[in-house]
């Protein structure tokens, strides 16, 4: 696989790649639907909602953590995962604004 030239991009469209990157994984919409519509909850209960193991959920959380979508909480043993709504609708701004900037209908 060859190396990607990040450098040659602005600051804005590599944060943006890197938010897209993390959300083009449908076990990871499945996830953010799920704690979306929850007070809170643990990694089991996302578990035995999307149906995978509980190793890959784990690496799931943990890369929209690396986007600080989430947040976890730890309660004893158990991790409470969230929503970070601020930077919920940071991505929801800057997703609109890319998607808002189009000109032209060239077809």
């Amino acid at each position: 696989m060859g190396i990607t030239k990040t450098q040659i991009f602005n600051k804005k469209q590599n944060k943006l790649a890197t938010i897209f990157k993390v959300l083009a994984h449908p076990a990871r919409i499945a996830i953010l639907q799920y704690i979306s519509n929850q007070k809170a909850c643990i990694c089991n209960d996302i578990v035995a909602e999307i149906g995978l193991a509980q190793p890959t959920i784990s690496q799931h959380l943990k890369e929209l953590k690396s986007i600080d979508l989430i947040k976890g909480d730890i309660s004893g043993k158990r991790i409470c995962y969230c929503i970070n709504l601020k930077k919920w609708k940071e991505i929801q701004t800057e997703s609109n604004a890319f998607f808002d900037k189009t000109k032209f209908n060239c077809c």
